[in-house]
């Protein structure tokens, strides 16, 4: 059996520095300035804080060949944060919520698309705009609520099975001109019905009728 004496020793220097970051390598390193001189120190993959120039920052590692930027201690633009990784990032939580809130503004920007999957979404804002070209949606039962409800485009287009409308009161201004075509028309009135135009025509194929207790004709 080998003495503890006879094995081979591996000298250790290691390396856990406090410095300033000069710049970013086009490579992904940190040109990082301590102990009087440059480092360069890639960063860690725990660090996800983007580390910026005049940044202090804590390099360490086995040996000056083998440096990582692990933390970065004191930002010099503390009113600006990144928090950055390579490749997917995954924020989990295994037994709670997860809440992202801020001051300002939140905004959700992806370069190719940003998708929601959930059993439930609800969305409480005071003022909600959307600005899109074009909006697809498939529902099975569509529920909706409004106080004031107001509509202006260039074409409007409906296809439905079946269409019911109630209302108290209801006004219909039409410019040109206005075509309905069914297979049969039932209009009535509880008080009085008018129909009103420059030249009127009501035609048959088979039978006009007019029936009242009083019809005044001229």
């Amino acid at each position: 059996m080998k003495s503890a004496a006879s094995l081979t020793r591996i000298a250790y220097d290691p390396v856990h520095l406090l410095g300033e970051v000069l710049r970013c390598e086009p490579d992904g390193r940190y040109a990082v300035a301590c102990d009087g001189r440059e480092w360069s120190a890639r960063r860690a993959a725990s660090c996800l804080l983007a580390p910026q120039p005049g940044d202090e920052v804590l390099i360490s590692g086995p040996d000056p060949s083998r440096v990582y930027l692990i933390a970065v201690t004191v930002q010099a633009q503390p009113a600006h944060t990144t928090l950055e990784a390579q490749g997917e990032l995954v924020l989990r939580s295994t037994s709670g919520n997860v809440r992202l809130e801020s001051a300002g503004d939140v905004m959700l920007h992806g370069q190719g698309a940003v998708r929601i999957r959930t059993s439930e979404y609800a969305v409480e804002a005071e003022d909600e705009r959307h600005a899109c070209k074009r909006v697809r949606m498939v529902a099975e039962q569509l529920h909706a609520t409004f106080g004031e409800t107001r509509l202006v485009g260039r074409s409007y287009e409906a296809v439905l099975d079946r269409m019911t409308l109630m209302a108290r009161l209801s006004m219909r201004s039409v410019s040109e001109v206005e075509q309905v075509r069914a297979g049969s028309i039932d209009y009535q009135a509880e008080q009085s019905a008018r129909l009103h135009a420059s030249y009127t025509l009501v035609t048959g194929s088979d039978l006009v009728k007019v029936d009242a207790k009083q019809i005044h004709m001229g």
